[in-house]
């Protein structure tokens, strides 16, 4: 069954998000202004405010209807393995593959930290964390014996190794030297599931 076909006035919000996550992408928050927003989707200005009360309003839906949360929960939800260290390198490989196809979400992370402090993000994780938890408790119906670790711990500790590795990726990716990106996530998980001592 095919998906019906959204009204006018969905349309024209879906051209307005649209049109503001490109600018917003390209010149910044501030540097974005509605009237710009409005010329880019097409629309008078006075629309836009049919749909959405401020710029931020707009950002708020720009920022959660773009997160690669969206695509990257059902991904790791599909990840496969026999033991726990293969569903967990299943799941960061599915991480990072999702987050290649998101390069945008990075600048839109960074808008919500500096400009908003994180109040759209706390939104979006009363959402999501739940669905964390519930894939961190697949680990322990799979092979291999888990230390008693909180497991929203074990949540904060996944999403922290992949946004190191993502911010590492940006900031030293191309000054670094070949061995600094080589088999870069592959490491991240061996230090995630073993750490730095031998054992």
């Amino acid at each position: 069954m095919s998906d019906p076909t959204p009204t006018k006035g969905e349309q024209t919000r879906t051209d307005i998000t649209a049109a503001a996550h490109d600018l917003f992408i390209t010149q910044g928050y501030h540097g974005t202004s509605m009237r710009q927003i409005a010329q880019q989707a097409g629309i008078a200005l006075g629309g836009i405010y049919n749909h959405f009360n401020s710029k931020e309003d707009i950002f708020e839906a720009v920022f959660i209807e773009n997160h690669p949360f969206l695509e990257m929960l059902p991904a790791i939800e599909a990840a496969q393995g026999e033991t726990v260290e293969a569903l967990v390198r299943d799941a960061a490989d599915l991480m990072v593959a999702t987050m290649r196809r998101r390069t945008d979400f990075l600048n839109l992370m960074f808008i919500e930290i500096v400009e908003f402090k994180s109040v759209h993000a706390n939104q979006l994780f009363q959402h999501m964390f739940p669905r964390g938890l519930g894939i961190v408790q697949r680990f322990a119906t799979v092979e291999g014996q888990l230390r008693p670790i909180p497991a929203p711990m074990l949540v904060r500790a996944f999403i922290g190794l992949f946004f190191s590795y993502q911010l590492a990726e940006i900031i030293f990716g191309t000054s670094a030297p070949p061995d600094f990106s080589e088999n870069a996530m592959q490491h991240y998980v061996d230090i995630f599931l073993h750490g730095i001592l031998e054992e």
